[in-house]
């Protein structure tokens, strides 16, 4: 099964939305975001395993309907901190709010308005792909009929609807990757977690799932998403936060992010200036 972050013993509490038709972000019926608490706030998480400091006091704030990209070298605290906001690991300082909701204090209320989708989504191979997300449905508490709907509906969006009667294990990786975006997106979230979305995908699907996302927050959702391809950060996100050495290096737009590093250029060139002074020091 896809390991988003699940906790199915209460249903989503603040959903202002729980009647809205599965493939509704394809259509433009979700509205923008009747409250003004951010979809995310990160208090002096921190996070080591053993003596190694991996996320050390990191705060930020990231608004419902944004697009934030959140960017780092391998090693740098991105994926810790991640699994910290789903819930599935224990920060030892500091807190993340979810739609105001703590992730330590009150998970289960967090965890019910999100979805993480990790770099390596796992999915029940012997399972076809209606009945995989009918089961993840099912975890979330839809109800069966809708959540037949649901599926239907992104398994046509993500064109993998020709592909129903087919069991998951014989997916190529970029398929499986849609597969397990739909089942992150069935519950239909307030937030989005996404750890490396792109990983697998062909040119094509890597446009389609660009353009979904956009549509995503440009109704009120919110994605937060890591990604090594910085084009796609520049051409996606709303701001972009930068992580080092389990700090937070620089956030803001890319115009901020420009004028913080005094690099002109594209993304990859102020990402690599931010950056510098800590990869010189870990040679």
């Amino acid at each position: 099964m896809t390991r988003v972050a699940l906790d199915v013993a209460q249903t989503p509490s603040l959903e202002p939305e729980t009647n809205l038709s599965p493939g509704a972000y394809s259509h433009g019926v979700y509205s923008q975001p009747i409250t003004t608490v951010p979809a995310l706030q990160l208090r002096n998480l921190t996070k080591r395993f053993g003596t190694k400091p991996a996320v050390q006091q990191l705060s930020l704030s990231v608004a419902q309907g944004e697009l934030f990209a959140f960017l780092g070298a391998n090693g740098a605290g991105k994926t810790t901190t991640l699994r910290m906001i789903a819930g599935l690991l224990q920060p030892d300082a500091g807190d993340a709010l979810i739609l105001g909701q703590s992730i330590t204090s009150a998970p289960r209320a967090a965890k019910s308005v999100m979805a993480y989708l990790p770099d390596d989504p796992l999915l029940y191979g012997k399972l076809r792909p209606m009945e995989h997300l009918e089961f993840v449905a099912g975890l979330w508490n839809v109800p069966a009929a809708e959540a037949e709907q649901r599926a239907q509906a992104w398994l046509e969006t993500l064109g993998l609807w020709g592909n129903r009667g087919e069991l998951i294990e014989g997916f190529s990786r970029g398929m499986k990757q849609k597969m397990a975006l739909a089942a992150a997106l069935i519950h239909e979230p307030q937030l989005m977690i996404l750890d490396e979305p792109l990983t697998g995908l062909d040119a094509s699907a890597v446009r389609q799932v660009k353009d979904l996302l956009q549509e995503y927050t440009q109704r009120g959702r919110t994605v937060i998403l890591t990604t090594h391809i910085l084009e796609v950060a520049q051409a996606l996100s709303d701001r972009i936060g930068i992580i080092s050495n389990g700090h937070l290096r620089a956030l803001g737009t890319l115009s901020e992010l420009r004028a913080q590093s005094g690099e002109s250029g594209s993304l990859e060139d102020v990402f690599l200036e931010l950056t510098r002074e800590d990869s010189a020091a870990t040679l």
